[in-house]
C-alpha cells in the first residue's frame, strides 16, 4: 500500500448540491451559480458521477454514496468530516459551519468497517460544543511518508483538536499563516497545498512571513520531494486542490480541467515524471470554494478479502 496514495476512495453524489451560505462568509473561494438551483444540482450531480467514472477507468476503487437530503449542500466535500489512515485508524472530524455537521454519515462508516479492516474509530465531533473545530483532510495536508500535518491558521483548524489528532495518530504539526494578496486568509490548507510521493504543489507565496515560509519549504523538500510553487492565480483555479492516487497502472493525480489548464508546461512536466494528470470538469462544484481534492476521502485501510 502506497502511504500517500490510496487506490479506494468515497465519493459522495449530491442530489441537492447548493453553494452555501453558512460559509461563504470565510471561504473567499466561494461564487454564486447563475443557474438555477435545479440546474446548479444537476450539474453538480453530473460532474460527480463523471469523477468517478473517470477514476473508476484509471483502476480506482470508487466508493459511491448518494445523497439524497435536501438540507446538505456541501456533502459533496466528505474528506471534511472523516479521514482513513494505515493501521486501521479512522478519524470523525469536528465541523464548523452547523449545517456541514449534518454530513457526518454513520452508514459510511459501517461500510468502511463491513470492506476495510477497521481497528478504530476517533470521534473528534463532541468538541463543536466548546467550538473547537477541525475540518480534516481540508484543515490539515498529511504527508503520510514525513508523518507531518500541514495546517494554515484558521477558525477551521483549532489549535487544540490538532494537538489531540497529532498526538492520537502520529503527525508532527507544522502550523502556518498564509493569505491571498489582498490579505484575506486561506480558510483550508487543502486549496494552498498538495502532497504526493514525489513532489509537492504549493502557494507558498502566501506563507506568511518569510522566516516560517522557509521552514515549510525545507520541511516539504527534506524527505527528498521536489516543490512546484503555485502562483495565486493558479492556488485560484484549484491547481493546489488536487490528490495523488494509485491507479491499476502506476500513481495518477486527480484535479480539475480548470486546475490543469492553469499549470505550464514545465510544472506539469515534474508532475508527469511521477503520475499521470487525470483532470475532469467540475466547475459547479468549484462555485463552492472547493474542488477535485475536496470531493474525494481516501481509503488508507486493508481491504477485506471477499
Amino acid at each position: 500500500m502506497n502511504a500517500q496514495a490510496p487506490s479506494a476512495v468515497i465519493l459522495v453524489r449530491p442530489h441537492h448540491f447548493g453553494v452555501n451560505p453558512v460559509t461563504a462568509a470565510d471561504n473567499s473561494f466561494q461564487k454564486q451559480s447563475t443557474l438555477s438551483a435545479e440546474e446548479t444540482a444537476k450539474a453538480a450531480f453530473a460532474e460527480t458521477t463523471a469523477l468517478a467514472e473517470a477514476l473508476e477507468a484509471e483502476g480506482v476503487r470508487v466508493h459511491v454514496f448518494e445523497d439524497e437530503q435536501s438540507d446538505r449542500p456541501d456533502s459533496v466535500f466528505p474528506n471534511n468530516w472523516m479521514s482513513t489512515h494505515i493501521g486501521g485508524h479512522v478519524a470523525v472530524y469536528p465541523m464548523f459551519a452547523p449545517n456541514r455537521r449534518l454530513e457526518r454519515r454513520w452508514d459510511v462508516l459501517e461500510t468502511l468497517k463491513k470492506e476495510y479492516r477497521v481497528q478504530d474509530i476517533i470521534d473528534y465531533s463532541g468538541l463543536e460544543v466548546d467550538g473547537i473545530y477541525l475540518e480534516g483532510t481540508g484543515a490539515m495536508v498529511l504527508d503520510n511518508d514525513e508523518r507531518v500535518a500541514y495546517v494554515v491558521r484558521s477558525n477551521r483548524a483549532d489549535p487544540i483538536a490538532l494537538e489531540r489528532f497529532c498526538t492520537n495518530f502520529g503527525y508532527e504539526p507544522m502550523v502556518f499563516d498564509a493569505a491571498d494578496p489582498g490579505g484575506t486568509p486561506i480558510y483550508h490548507t487543502n486549496v494552498l497545498m498538495c502532497i504526493a510521493t514525489e513532489f509537492a504543489l504549493a502557494g507558498t507565496s502566501m506563507i506568511l512571513p518569510e522566516a516560517r515560509r522557509q521552514e515549510i519549504i525545507e520541511r516539504l523538500t527534506a524527505g527528498g520531494k521536489t516543490v512546484i510553487d503555485l502562483s495565486f492565480e493558479q492556488i485560484a483555479n484549484f491547481a493546489g486542490n488536487a490528490l495523488e492516487l494509485t491507479g491499476s497502472n502506476g500513481r495518477i493525480l486527480a484535479m480539475s480541467t480548470r486546475a490543469r489548464e492553469s499549470l505550464r508546461p514545465d510544472q506539469i512536466e515534474v508532475i508527469e515524471r511521477s503520475a499521470k494528470i487525470v483532470a475532469v470538469p467540475v466547475p459547479t462544484i468549484e462555485l463552492s470554494g472547493g474542488s477535485v481534492r475536496c470531493m474525494i476521502a481516501g481509503i488508507h485501510l486493508t481491504a477485506r478479502k471477499s
